[in-house]
């Protein structure tokens, strides 16, 4: 998304908060509402993301990725990977 480290830590601090478009804002809310807790993702959630501007295979792609982050950050969390 972006290599500004301003932007880098407001998001980190709070993405509620920082700088985002409207249509980042929408993305934002569905991945943290899919990495929360799934089963919570609902067809009003895609609609959202449709009337922000993202086409189904967009929906899909942000799904997938975020996806495949969670996937693989509880794998590493699992074995230990990077713990001291």
């Amino acid at each position: 998304m972006t290599l500004e480290p301003e932007l880098i830590e407001a998001i980190e601090r709070d993405y509620t908060t920082a700088p985002l478009t409207s249509q980042e804002r929408v993305m934002a809310d569905y991945v943290v509402k899919l990495t929360q807790d799934a089963t919570r993702v609902r067809p009003e959630d895609h609609e959202k993301l449709r009337a922000a501007g993202f086409d189904d295979k967009a929906i899909l792609q942000i799904t997938l990725i975020a996806s495949w982050f969670n996937y693989i950050n509880r794998v590493a969390d699992a074995l230990g990977v990077g713990r001291e």
